[in-house]
């Protein structure tokens, strides 16, 4: 769809809508995303973001227009390439993190559990580092197959299970702690 047409469709829904979030894939990989989230703003929208942190430099141009993000936090940042495969992705995501939350602006950090990717005590280890940074928000939530190309994610996914001293646990680190 042309943007056009998608600011055209915003405008007629000013007073309907509150907030517009720009999710998809790799919101911060577009690069004229800071202009799409500027004319949308100007339009009188609140905005938010999903993102995963991967392109730091861009959050930053884009933090000043944004009123919540929501970011995936993938693994213990020290982890990140042997989920991720894409080198330094865990100092992006971290440098990511840290922006955020010096920000001020609202956000929840999230992490999709599968089985085999994570253990116990990764998710322990990446919330106290969450905790220790100052994030208030955190929610973990079950790998689901739909979506994901990778074959053999899909048929090894076991539901993780989020037991009561696990959650006991995280929620007394957070202002706000699920699971989902």
């Amino acid at each position: 769809m042309p943007w056009e047409e998608i600011i055209h469709f915003l405008k007629n829904r000013r007073n309907l809508l509150d907030g517009i979030v720009f999710s998809g894939g790799e919101p911060l990989s577009q690069p004229h995303l800071k202009e799409a989230i500027i004319e949308v703003k100007e339009l009188g929208f609140k905005i938010g973001l999903h993102t995963s942190g991967a392109v730091p430099n861009r959050l930053e141009k884009v933090i000043p227009w944004l009123d919540w993000v929501g970011m995936d936090i993938k693994a213990p940042f020290d982890q990140y390439e042997r989920i991720t495969l894409v080198k330094n992705s865990g100092k992006n995501a971290q440098l990511a993190a840290h922006l955020l939350l010096e920000s001020g602006v609202p956000c929840e950090f999230r992490t999709t559990v599968h089985s085999q990717l994570l253990s116990k005590n990764d998710i322990l280890t990446l919330a106290n580092t969450l905790q220790e940074m100052g994030a208030k928000n955190f929610a973990l939530q079950n790998f689901r197959s739909q979506g994901c190309e990778d074959q053999e994610l899909n048929t090894s996914a076991r539901p993780f299970h989020f037991d009561a001293a696990l959650s006991e646990e995280l929620e007394g680190k957070f202002d706000s702690f699920i699971c989902r």
